[in-house]
């Protein structure tokens, strides 16, 4: 039949690259003998007449065409035009709606219901296929029983067939998978389907992997048929399919390649242009990469994970179990996996992170790539992997010597950038050597800029490297390498003001050479030095009136950044409020604050548009410009606007914690965001969301505490009129309170009116001072209130927050209380009513020491049996 190609007007079609006349080429191409004539056939059809996923009227006319390829016994690779055909046959029975359907090309079209038509048709075809002698051939059609057979009974009876003739694990999977697919698509299979797989699913007699295929896909049909005993079944399952172990002293070989082998792929050859830009052909092989697929259960558990979903516990139980397999191939796959649980779910990930750090193997550079391109990704939840990445790059660099950033093998290479750009991530200075190597050797040195800007404590040696590469950008391309926009960006943020000659440089010749996006991202970095970069006034202030419009919003932030002269700035950045660079403006008019005042009236009106981000930064400008006055209205508008777009929520959260008390409204939004399990944008942006409304919750709630005496606490020495060392009588005079002896093993004494107990060593000098969760007086760090706060609140912040920030050492008593040791300051409970809050104690440094002490601290009596105390225990 190919003969008969010619017989179709292909001139008269089109696909997505034009007129249709080269589909006879390819469709002829298919049927050669070449083996590189086919794949070149088949990658151009793909590529224009399925470009995407896309059915044209074109691909339709192939189909009879193709069908006689795959029929015909002669045709060499029939596998493959049976799966173009399976290909072309799901995505015309997805689109398929029964009417005409716009084409890609903005034509009228009824492709995809012609191609559906012809493959309902032609089902017959797929049943016979699905029964081949050929193996590819019949794993290739096998998802086409699903999609096309009508005959919900028919299509039952020959997927049931189908399993006992089927060879290898990978067919025996597509036959279930089918299965399901099939009781999703048609509402009269759904009963006899998700029977027939419940009932494999608990067949003992039946091959492991039958039945972990059949337990996923009956979970995928019947969700909530999930249980407790979902995970465990399939975990027992994976177990059984998994080899043994081989003995340890094969480790390092095992896992380089000589078990299943899957793990240790060789990168395929490069074919990029060398006129493309490094991070282009990069971006391209990891997509190759990452599509790969290296054990023939990961489909399965991919699907298992996606039918999980929310249940965030049995996922990480099973990723457990998958890190920790024996086959490389399944703990390779299983980075992925986690990635996408940690990226998208809230929770404390430390047990996925520690194990996804173990695959830091030097031995096993392919699978270090993933590990460390994952703790990378995912920065700063993967902190607990610091030690773990210093490690492997301290490794590497003992093992090939100080360059191995520039090492010839592109595994080892890789494996190395990858764990040292994700250490610069976390501002870790053991990344600086290899960043160094990277910009003197100019081997991936894209790589370290996209991460210096992390590394403040190495600006001293990154910022002269980065000013020379800088100076070497040729602005007279189209698209300069990076564009210059990285490096002032890294430079920015490094914030050293040597750069300032530098980057100023670069706008002029960003300007010389039209390149106005790249002066406008110089500019703001210019501007992120403040009047230190007053020596660029001379080049920025002719900038103000450049005719682009993004160009001269950059310039004219700039100026008020340089020299601060709202009488000229002002009115320049009113004028832009009616550009399309409004919210630059309004970000500009709100630093200048209350000399912006008549642009008012402007910023009021954008507080009402219909788009959120405008509302935003409105609302931010005008609360600048007149602070508490218009309170009301900003908090409102903010609140809206987060309410309807939550990928607002990381700018306005870090507004709101400016706000001070006036951004008490926000409180039960603050509240519902931290409820949240489902991450928002970006891992980064929303670990800082949470952050900073677990302050602002904390913050806001000291205003409750209006009534309440506060108290300055002074780490390591007291609180308020009490200093640690004190006598007995001193204490009582600085309460200007008779104190009530409770005595003890350390001489307690209660102050009622002022709410503190206090505890004295064996020489009579004050030791300990408790206040009191409800009536003593309030103290605060950083900020936050102490007492007479939620327990697992007050934790979550401390451990989370403030000792991340401030490096502090945390303490855990046996009790379930925690201290920072460094402050001399213990967090302890006490019941108030039917609530238990938190009570602050200030001790001193020898009863922290002190076992005994330090154990019992502050003698109130028993320790608390909640289940707070149990689950902190």
């Amino acid at each position: 039949m190919i003969n008969d190609v010619d017989g179709i007007d292909w001139s008269s079609m089109g696909h997505a690259y034009g007129p249709a006349v080269d589909v006879p080429v390819w469709l002829r191409g298919m049927a050669s003998p070449d083996p590189g004539v086919r794949e070149r056939a088949l990658g151009d059809f793909y590529s224009a007449a399925h470009h995407q996923g896309d059915v044209y009227a074109c691909t339709a006319a192939s189909l009879p065409f193709l069908f006689a390829l795959a029929d015909d016994p002669a045709t060499p690779d029939r596998a493959s035009i049976v799966e173009l055909l399976v290909s072309i046959g799901r995505e015309s029975v997805d689109r398929d709606d029964g009417g005409v359907r716009c084409a890609p090309d903005g034509t009228i079209s009824t492709a995809c219901t012609d191609s559906a038509a012809m493959m309902r048709d032609r089902s017959e075809a797929f049943v016979a296929h699905a029964a081949d002698v050929d193996p590819g051939v019949r794993r290739a059609a096998i998802a086409g029983l699903g999609l096309f057979l009508d005959d919900a009974d028919r299509a039952v009876d020959v997927l049931r067939s189908r399993l006992p003739a089927a060879s290898g694990i990978i067919e025996r999977l597509l036959v279930v998978k089918t299965m399901a697919d099939l009781a999703l698509r048609l509402p009269a299979a759904w009963t006899v389907a998700t029977a027939w797989l419940r009932g494999l699913a608990d067949d003992a007699s039946a091959d492991p992997d039958v039945r972990l295929a059949a337990l996923v896909h009956h979970a995928r049909c019947v969700p909530e048929a999930v249980g407790d005993d979902t995970v465990p079944v399939a975990i027992d399952l994976l177990h059984r399919l998994t080899p043994a172990p081989q003995p340890k002293t094969d480790e390092k070989l095992r896992r380089a390649g000589s078990g299943s082998g899957t793990c240790v792929c060789t990168p395929a050859p490069d074919t990029a242009s060398p006129d493309a830009p490094p991070q282009i052909v990069a971006a391209f092989a990891d997509m190759e990469r990452h599509n790969r697929v290296h054990a023939p259960t990961t489909p399965l558990l991919r699907t298992l994970h996606r039918v999980l979903d929310h249940r965030v516990p049995e996922r990480t139980t099973l990723l457990t179990e998958q890190l920790r397999s024996p086959d490389p191939a399944t703990r390779f796959d299983a980075i992925g996996m986690a990635q996408d649980l940690i990226g998208s779910w809230r929770g404390n990930h430390a047990r996925l992170v520690t194990l996804i750090a173990e695959c830091l193997l030097p031995e096993d550079p392919y699978t270090a790539v993933a590990a460390a391109e994952t703790l990378g990704s995912l920065v700063p939840v993967t902190d607990v992997a610091r030690e773990a990445l210093a490690a492997f790059v301290a490794a590497q660099r003992t093992a090939h010597g100080p360059d191995v950033w520039a090492a010839p093998d592109p595994l080892l290479r890789r494996a190395h950038q990858e764990a040292v750009t994700a250490l610069a991530r976390l501002d870790d200075p053991r990344a600086l050597p290899g960043l160094l190597t990277a910009l003197d050797s100019d081997v991936d040195a894209w790589r370290a800029v996209q991460v210096a800007g992390h590394l403040r404590r190495g600006a001293e040696e990154l910022v002269p490297r980065l000013c020379r590469r800088l100076a070497a950008v040729d602005f007279s391309q189209q698209a300069p390498g990076f564009s210059g926009g990285s490096l002032t960006s890294a430079l920015a943020a490094l914030g050293d003001p040597g750069a300032v000659p530098a980057i100023t440089q670069a706008v002029t010749a960003a300007v010389r050479h039209e390149q106005w996006h790249s002066a406008a991202s110089a500019l703001e970095a210019l501007a992120s030095f403040g009047t230190d970069a007053g020596p660029a006034l001379d080049v920025v202030r002719p900038l103000a009136d450049a005719p682009d419009v993004d160009l001269r919003a950059a310039a004219t932030a700039a100026l008020w950044a340089l020299e601060r002269d709202p009488a000229d700035i002002v009115p320049r950045l009113h004028d832009l409020l009616g550009s399309y660079c409004h919210r630059d403006a309004a970000d500009a008019l709100g630093r200048i604050g209350p000399a912006a005042v008549t642009a008012l009236p402007r910023l009021k009106e954008m507080m009402t548009a219909g788009y959120e981000w405008t509302r935003l930064h409105a609302a931010i400008a005008v609360w600048d410009i007149t602070g508490e006055a218009e309170a009301d209205s900003v908090i409102g508008t903010l609140l809206e606007v987060w309410e309807k777009n939550e990928a607002t929520a990381y700018h306005i959260v870090t507004f709101l914690s400016r706000m001070g008390p006036a951004a008490a409204p926000a409180l039960p939004r603050l509240r519902a965001e931290l409820a949240r399990a489902r991450r928002g944008r970006g891992v980064a942006h929303d670990e800082e969301v949470q952050r900073t409304c677990r302050i602002l919750r904390l913050r806001l709630a000291a205003l409750q505490d209006r009534e309440r005496k506060h108290w300055e606490l002074v780490p390591g020495a007291g609180v308020g009129p009490l200093r640690l060392g004190m006598s007995p009588a001193e204490v009582a005079h600085a309460l200007q309170e008779s104190a009530t002896p409770v005595g003890g093993p350390c001489a307690q004494e209660d102050f009622a009116t002022a709410g503190v107990s206090v505890f004295y060593d064996d020489a009579g000098h004050l030791a300990c001072i408790a206040l009191g969760a409800a009536t003593g007086p309030q103290t605060t760090l950083a900020g936050v209130p102490l007492a007479g706060r939620d327990p697992g609140q007050m934790e979550q912040w401390l451990l989370e927050d403030y000792a991340a920030e401030h490096e502090g050492s945390i303490l855990f008593t046996p009790d379930g209380s925690f201290a920072l040791t460094d402050l001399g300051l213990l967090i302890r409970t006490q019941q108030i009513g039917g609530t238990r809050l938190t009570r602050p104690l200030i001790v001193i440094e020898d009863w922290f020491e002190s076992t005994y002490h330090r154990d019992h601290l502050p003698l109130e009596g028993s320790p608390p049996q909640d289940g707070y105390s149990a689950e902190l225990g």
